[in-house]
This record gives structure tokens, C-alpha cells and sequence, in this order.
């Protein structure tokens, strides 16, 4: 089977609503790249509900399905990250955090319950997200010399890369991103290039 790179994400953040028994779930999706990019959204979750008893999570990326998180913030074990971690598997997106915000009102759900109200709740708000297909790719750096450009915007050109943080001097540099599956020829075209350098920055 040939490698696929593409996966499906959210374009924008989306919140969804869950109530029972009194206890009110708020749930907040947002589109992530990076396990950073969840910590800043939990930190301003938590600074935006600091009244509230839990703050739920879970979030995946990657196309590895190794590569999340859940966290149940004190509810019972498996009551709420692992409900919110499974809906998105479910919805099949990848590069997303789903934060639950639960106010308690005062009556006890039980596990069953909690798994449902942390669900639903996930899935209320990613049902009201627009979805993005993208592309896993590789970021680079590329050092050329000046007399080499037209070579080099042959080859960008030829498979559509965006040109970014340009700089011109004696010797170029620009950074690009490259879809993985055509990393090999991208790569096996730019080597032909005399003296010019491709560092691998990160995945994308």
C-alpha cells in the first residue's frame, strides 16, 4: 500500500453544549499543530472557566494514532478523555484538542453517565466544525548560491512549493514545505543542484 499523507482536521474552533442533571459540559475544539499549541489553549481555558470542576481533554496528532493524549482533570478513570479522545477518532481528525468544561450541578452522573455527558459533548462541537483535508509535510531550509536561483525556482515551481522567510545575498536561503509523498523526488531534484544545502527543520 503506498504511503497516504493526507488526514482531515478542523479549519477553525468550534464549541458545543452538553446538560444533564444539572451539570453543564462546555466543550471547546480547536485546530493544533503541536503539543504546545494544546498547553496555550488549556492554560487560556482555564483562565477564561476558573470556576469550573474539571477541564477534560484529549488530543491527537499526527497520522500516528499513537501520538495523543487524554486526560480525565479528576473525574473517574476513562470517564472523560478517553470518551473525547474516541470522537475524534470517530469524526477521523487528527491535529485537534478537544477541551470538556464541566460545571457540577450538584447531582452525581455515575461512570456511564459521565462517558456519555463527555461524548456527547465532544461531539456536539466537532459535528459544527469545517473540515480541512490536508497534507503532512516536510519543512526545509534551502542554501543556494545567487547564480543557482533559476535552477532552484525550476524545481519549486514544477511541484507548486510555497517560498518563505526569503533572503537574498551571495548565498539564498529560503524555507519550503514538501508534501511527504513527494518528498523523494523533491529532494532527488534539488541534490542535482550544485552546492546547494536542504536542512530538515520539522514535520508539518
Amino acid at each position: 500500500m503506498l504511503f497516504d499523507d493526507s488526514y482531515q482536521t478542523i479549519a477553525q474552533p468550534v464549541e458545543g453544549f452538553f446538560r444533564d442533571r444539572g451539570s453543564k459540559f462546555l466543550a471547546f475544539a480547536y485546530p493544533i499543530k503541536t503539543e504546545d499549541d494544546a498547553k496555550q489553549h488549556l492554560h487560556a481555558l482555564r483562565e477564561l472557566h476558573p470556576k469550573a470542576n474539571h477541564h477534560c481533554y484529549a488530543y491527537r496528532l499526527g497520522l500516528d494514532r499513537n501520538h495523543y493524549r487524554a486526560n480525565d482533570d479528576g473525574e473517574p478513570a476513562g470517564s472523560a478523555g478517553k470518551p473525547i479522545l474516541n470522537t475524534l477518532y470517530a469524526h477521523d481528525l487528527t491535529n485537534v484538542l478537544v477541551v470538556v468544561v464541566r460545571y457540577f450541578g450538584g447531582t452525581l452522573l455515575g461512570v456511564p453517565g459521565l462517558i456519555n455527558a463527555y461524548k456527547t459533548a465532544a461531539d456536539d462541537a466537532l459535528t459544527q466544525g469545517t473540515i480541512l483535508a490536508q497534507h503532512l509535510r516536510d519543512a526545509y531550509a534551502l542554501t543556494y548560491a545567487y547564480e543557482q536561483m533559476n535552477e532552484v525556482m525550476k524545481v519549486i515551481k514544477q511541484f507548486d512549493l510555497p517560498v518563505q522567510n526569503q533572503q537574498f545575498d551571495n548565498q539564498c536561503t529560503f524555507t519550503t514545505e514538501i508534501r511527504k509523498t513527494l518528498l523523494n523526488q523533491v529532494l532527488g531534484r534539488l541534490e542535482k543542484i550544485e552546492g546547494l544545502e536542504a536542512q530538515y527543520l520539522r514535520t508539518i
